[in-house]
């Protein structure tokens, strides 16, 4: 049995990192996690969307569409949210 490593099936599928492609689809995982992580702080912090979106002053479809997809999230929003809404603090690093 030829296992192929999820690295593997990537670079096969979507091409190796520095193709357009390949770019795309890991900054899809980037945005995908930054949803599941401020869901996951909602959470534990115990509250619905709906109050959420209130101390954020967003409506609960947004952060609805904010945790099942983190795209289209600007950093101003990313750190009223974060901030304001759940008395956290972001961290941003760079890779080059």
């Amino acid at each position: 049995m030829n296992t192929k490593s999820w690295k593997e099936i990537k670079d096969e599928v979507y091409g190796i990192k520095g193709t357009d492609r390949r770019d795309e689809l890991e900054r899809d995982f980037e945005s995908f996690k930054i949803g599941l992580l401020l869901k996951k702080a909602r959470e534990d912090k115990n509250l619905t969307q709906e109050q959420l979106a209130e101390l954020v002053d967003k409506k609960r479809t947004y952060i609805s569409r904010v945790e099942n997809n983190g795209s289209n999230l600007t950093l101003k929003t990313l750190f009223e949210i974060v901030e304001k809404g759940l008395g956290g603090k972001v961290k941003i690093s760079i890779e080059l």
